[in-house]
């Protein structure tokens, strides 16, 4: 199977077939189909039109239902697993030259590298010579801009980005990554928004249009000003994942009112800036007369 990322040497291949992969699936399936919601109405006329070229059949025209294709095929294509994450070796801080590999040391093996790379591809796109397969290139994109967003999976090396932090949340035995991939969410369904998810996300786009309103320019550029800025966005989640993932969740500890209703409005936001950044993506790529090709640093 090749790399649809990079052409990879065949050594190389055989080594990112046996890595070991991580658990959990950033954000879960809800996560993914909400970032996605939320970027689907900033997408531009003739970005939507390139997408929906794009998408499968199965998607009926629509880019969220593709979102959480990537975590439902890493196990068909092992060479994924490192794709969906990256690992600091227990800073608080993220290097793309130290971070960004997989367990052999591959350089660009990492969700940051997956994404500037996934986004080369769709460069590619109405070039009769293009050789990738642009419809997974767009699939893996989407996905893996929700995953650089949610903390934990810029999280510690040690710890397997809080897989093997042990609690409870509430009375439920789980692990801190599936607390942040999936049960702060499913708590705020359930509470707040009646367990529907279209809900859930009419209330965060609530916020992107008035809460969050003076922030949106900051979220969709960056001081680098690459195409996709997901040194960034990693540097973010690293920071998140210090200062609220991490924080008051020992091994065997409880997390129940205090940490939800603290850790919630990260949430929340998260997925609000993963949607509208992968429209800024897609929209540079498919909609731009000046599309620039990705360095990674």
């Amino acid at each position: 199977m090749e790399f649809l990322s990079l052409r990879l040497p065949i050594f190389f291949l055989l080594s990112v077939l046996i890595a070991k992969a991580p658990f959990g699936d950033a954000w879960g399936k809800e996560g993914h189909i909400m970032a996605c919601k939320i970027a689907e109405p900033y997408l531009t006329e003739k970005t939507l039109k390139a997408v929906v070229d794009l998408l499968p059949e199965t998607a009926g025209g629509e880019l969220s239902t593709i979102c959480p294709w990537a975590d439902q095929v890493r196990f068909r294509y092992r060479w994924s697993s490192p794709l969906h994450y990256i690992n600091t070796p227990g800073v608080c801080n993220y290097k793309y030259s130290r971070d960004c590999h997989n367990s052999h040391g591959q350089e660009g093996m990492c969700v940051a590298g997956a994404i500037n790379n996934y986004t080369n591809q769709l460069y590619g796109y109405g070039n009769p010579s293009n050789q990738y397969n642009l419809t997974e290139s767009l699939m893996f994109l989407a996905h893996f801009v929700g995953d650089i967003h949610q903390p934990l999976h810029v999280g510690f090396e040690d710890d397997e980005g809080g897989n093997t932090i042990i609690v409870h949340w509430y009375r439920r035995k789980t692990n801190l990554h599936h607390v942040w991939d999936s049960s702060i969410i499913e708590t705020a369904m359930r509470d707040y928004y009646d367990k529907d998810l279209d809900t859930m996300v009419e209330g965060i786009k609530l916020n992107i249009t008035d809460g969050w309103a003076e922030d949106i320019d900051n979220w969709q550029n960056c001081d680098n000003k690459r195409a996709t800025c997901a040194n960034d966005y990693a540097e973010e989640s690293i920071k998140l994942a210090c200062d609220y993932a991490y924080k008051d969740a020992e091994q065997d500890s409880t997390l129940e009112d205090d940490y939800f209703f603290t850790r919630l409005p990260i949430v929340k936001k998260r997925i609000a800036q993963a949607g509208l950044r992968l429209a800024s993506i897609l929209n540079r790529i498919f909609d731009s007369e000046n599309n620039q090709q990705i360095q990674s640093y």
